[in-house]
């Protein structure tokens, strides 16, 4: 099932994680117009037709955001807004990334995102050219994107 599917599924629909929907969740769905509504609805039952395990996954995310201090949910959120504009190519091509990222071990994970993190922290002006760059890694075919690791190997040796 899509990731954009369960993203918001839970976070529009969070009530209906509940036993009883607080009087606010259910104020906020009866204000909300009657095709959104709908929406939810069919959401809801999308959720509620996956495996539980599945279920289960969601509802902890669910728990990990709720979670977050407030400046961590609005990150996530602009996070998930931004992939939200990307093609469906984009998409698939940093699912496939992460997927990458997944298979490294926990040590090797930990270091990348420190020194990417640290990176945008000390050239936050750089943050559209690293966009720009990872756009055109994209565009290049594998055979292109190989003259460039070989190309940036010999510039790195003495």
């Amino acid at each position: 099932m899509k990731r954009t599917l369960l993203l918001v599924t839970m976070c529009l629909a969070s009530a209906a994680f509940a036993q009883e929907p607080s009087g606010d969740a259910v104020e906020r769905f009866n204000a909300l117009p009657e095709a959104k509504k709908q929406e939810l609805r069919e959401k809801l039952k999308a959720f509620k037709a996956m495996p539980p395990e599945e279920r289960e996954r969601i509802k902890g995310n669910w728990e990990r955001f709720k979670a977050l201090p407030p400046e961590e949910r609005e990150r996530v959120r602009d996070n998930f807004k931004s992939f939200s504009k990307l093609s469906p190519q984009e998409r698939a091509d940093l699912r496939e990334r992460m997927k990458e990222v997944r298979h490294l071990d926990p040590e090797q994970r930990k270091e990348m995102r420190q020194r990417l993190r640290a990176w945008i922290r000390e050239n936050p002006e750089r943050r559209e050219q690293l966009r720009e760059n990872l756009q055109r890694w994209r565009s290049m075919s594998n055979e292109q994107k190989q003259q460039l690791r070989e190309r940036l190997k010999e510039r790195r040796r003495p």
